[in-house]
């Protein structure tokens, strides 16, 4: 991933006022803002008592293309930081490169194969495709006014330019001369079309030129191709590193592209080059590996990985300025159709204003968030690093990240059992992790400390694959049991088991958490996660490690819902003992928080939950299938999207139970995918306060006065971010920094 964050302005820095308590009257009405994107309308053709009609969804594909139109909504706010925006601007081109290389690819080829099916919103494969790229191509031209029109003069005004060859100085381009002939045209291949050269494999997601040149001997045209090499700087600093990090310093930026363009007469020396446009395609890269049939699950994967290289494209992008004559032959050659090709003016690939953004201009960023240690395991402000196990057997610790740092808890608690003489063994899951990850450090210094060592390595883990091989035979080199789940499931649950010898016997020290391992992504990713001692939640934990690395498949557990077996099933039977709560004149809730809401059944049950008078809340990052607030179906749930500065990743699941709360939290979202294709593991929180923190923040995510997106039931998401009086409504992460912050001050009294 690739690496994607999403984020709204910092309360504290726009002068916004932090409400004393969540619900606070103070906080003004919310006013809703109009910019959404145009999705089908829906016109409700539903019973009053609840006959079900295949209409009751919203399709995912359009759902998660008005989720990458609220992450677009975000670079098009003016009172955002600038820089924050432009990384908006590449975190949408990134998002949207996946979309068309999974989604849309994956569409096409069951469409190919005759194995597509209507979509739950009742649409046929092809009305989903064509809807795809009619709201697709809106975003995209959107996407590039939005850079034109309002980032690019934003940044001109704080002395930050992307310029053109012919606006630069003879020095600039001299210097620009050198760096091309030292670094650039040795990588360089240009090859030609021709009938002895034919029509070359253009790789997913490279930046390349359409080149035409003239024989001048024959006269005779010529057509040839160059890719932008992807291993350098899709942006070159043309004054230096740190230019654009002094605020009034002019700090320009120049296309890779247009440098090699003006070069191209050395890459077809006595030639002459006639013209030249850029040009990109989007292939099909999901992986595909049938484990039943593969003898070594790595072997297979790896070619598949090579496979995916040569996916079929799904998307030709091209400029604006394109000769018609380049744009038929690139159609012709690629075999795309005139639907899959989108014009927009240059430059492309805009995932590359990554390099503007991470410009160090403190004034034109969020500020600076350090993580804090957990009240819980920093007991003293002057002790050394703190014993996390003393710290667990005190009591249960929930964290929230990156509020709560990782580092000195999660990756201290496996550091610390990597070098605990009295730890026996060491369970761990990996889906995503680092390159330089210490936590599989630590599970090599563990091994060849004499530790029992187990990782379970997704390496099925999307777009991660040959990463997660990597590190899976690193750790198998290193003595660590190296295993690979369950025959046709990813394991995607978050999950670390300690065994330590102590006094009284072995006791087991347990993580589980709602996001990955991964200490880079940990800095900006929001999860939660609980360290906990508890003898079930050790004893369920043990159980589902066995059944993983070995063969249990009928364990039962106490504290934990695990998919593909109990995660639907169990959260469905909690939203029907609201249900009856209900009906019996007791108050009942629900309340959920999830990246996506998809699956059909948890859906009808919360439709069920709502007409029977339950109130129903979701928290939705991504996609929502869900219609809220549909007379006779859906009046009593609401949905609601939070995008802030941090990429909300946390999942939770709280239920009224008639007074006394239950609380989930977890890594399944609700997606056929998750709850019946991966290992998930929800673990019910069992400490009072744990509970009631989860259902504070929850609570705070949905007071009228926080900044968010609302769902209505023609699938039209609005913003509302402003305050009647036209002042912001509370950024909830800033609003939770501040809090920490708070919190340290109050302890160091």
């Amino acid at each position: 991933m690739k690496t994607d964050s999403v984020g709204t302005a910092t309360a504290e820095a726009k002068g916004a006022t932090l409400p004393a308590r969540f619900g606070s009257s103070e906080v003004p009405a919310a006013r809703a803002t109009q910019d959404r994107i145009d999705i089908p309308e829906f016109a409700p053709n539903l019973e009053p008592e609840g006959d079900f009609s295949p209409d009751r969804f919203l399709d995912r594909e359009l759902s998660w293309l008005a989720f990458n139109a609220r992450v677009l909504e975000l670079a098009e706010d003016p009172d955002l930081f600038l820089l924050e925006r432009v990384g908006f601007l590449s975190i949408f081109a990134s998002n949207l490169d996946e979309f068309f290389m999974v989604r849309v690819a994956g569409l096409k080829r069951r469409i190919a194969t005759g194995l597509a099916v209507p979509s739950p919103a009742g649409l046929s494969p092809i009305e989903v495709l064509e809807q795809i790229g009619e709201a697709a191509h809106k975003l995209q031209e959107r996407h590039a006014r939005v850079f034109a029109e309002q980032i690019r003069p934003a940044l001109a005004y704080e002395h930050i330019h992307l310029v053109h060859w012919d606006e630069l100085d003879d020095d600039a381009k001299q210097r620009l001369g050198i760096m091309f002939d030292e670094k650039v045209f040795p990588i360089l291949t240009p090859l030609a079309v021709d009938p002895a050269h034919p029509f070359p494999y253009i790789s997913g997601l490279s930046l390349n030129l359409a080149v035409v040149v003239r024989n001048p001997v024959s006269d005779k045209e010529l057509f040839a191709r160059v890719k932008v090499p992807d291993q350098l700087p899709r942006l070159v600093s043309i004054d230096g590193p740190r230019a654009g990090a002094v605020p009034g310093r002019v700090a320009r930026f120049i296309a890779l592209e247009e440098v090699i363009a003006v070069h191209l007469d050395k890459l077809f020396p006595g030639m002459e080059v006639l013209e030249h446009h850029s040009f990109r395609v989007t292939r099909n890269e999901d992986v595909e590996v049938e484990e039943d049939d593969a003898e070594n699950l790595l072997q297979a994967l790896e070619k598949e990985l090579l496979r995916r290289r040569f996916g079929p494209p799904v998307r030709l992008e091209v400029t604006t300025d394109i000769n018609p004559n380049i744009r038929s032959l690139l159609i012709r050659e690629l075999g795309v159709e005139e639907s899959e090709v989108y014009s927009v003016p240059a430059p492309l690939d805009l995932r590359g204003l990554s390099v503007i953004a991470g410009i160090d201009r403190a004034d034109l960023h969020y500020p600076k968030h350090v993580p804090h240690t957990s009240r819980y395991l920093n007991e003293s402000e002057t002790s050394k690093a703190a014993n996390v196990f003393a710290a667990m057997r005190r009591r249960d610790i929930l964290l929230h990240h990156p509020y709560d740092s990782f580092s000195t808890s999660v990756q201290a608690f496996l550091e610390q059992a990597a070098s605990d003489p009295k730890v026996q063994a060491i369970k761990q899951t990996l889906y995503r992790t680092s390159g330089d990850s210490p936590i599989v450090d630590a599970l090599i210094d563990a091994a060849e400390a004499g530790k029992q060592v187990l990782a379970l390595v997704e390496i099925k883990a999307r777009f991660d694959e040959q990463a997660n091989i990597s590190w899976a035979r690193k750790l198998e080199q290193a003595g660590v049991h190296v295993v690979y789940g369950i025959v046709g499931l990813k394991t995607h649950c978050k999950l670390s088991l300690v065994v330590r010898q102590e006094v009284d016997g072995l006791r087991r020290y347990c993580h589980i958490g709602t996001g990955n391992y991964h200490p880079r992504t940990a800095r900006y990713y929001e999860d939660l996660g609980l360290l906990t001692s508890n003898d079930q939640v050790g004893e369920d934990l043990s159980k589902l490690f066995n059944q993983l690395s070995g063969y249990a498949p009928k364990s039962t557990f106490k504290r934990l819902l695990v998919a593909p077996r109990s995660v639907r099933s169990g959260l469905i039977d909690r939203i029907e003992t609201e249900i009856r709560n209900s009906r019996a004149g007791i108050p009942a809730r629900v309340q959920i928080k999830v990246n996506s809401m998809v699956d059909e059944a948890v859906i009808d049950a919360l439709y069920r939950a709502s007409q029977a008078g339950v109130k129903v809340d979701v928290i939705v990052r991504g996609i929502c299938s869900l219609r809220p607030g549909v007379p006779g179906l859906s009046e009593n749930i609401t949905v609601r999207s939070i995008l802030g500065r941090f990429l909300e990743h946390s999942r939770v699941f709280a239920f009224a139970n008639a007074g006394d709360p239950v609380v989930y939290i977890g890594s399944a979202d609700m997606m056929h995918r998750n709850l019946d294709r991966r290992v998930e593991a929800l673990v019910q929180l069992n400490s009072r306060e744990d509970v009631n923190v989860v259902l504070d923040l929850l609570q705070l995510y949905l007071d009228p006065g926080t900044s968010s997106w609302h769902l209505d039931s023609s699938g039209q998401w609005t913003r509302h971010h402003l305050a009647e009086d036209g002042t912001h409504l509370l950024d909830v992460q800033s609003w939770l920094l501040a809090s920490r912050s708070r919190q340290r001050a109050v302890a160091r009294r």
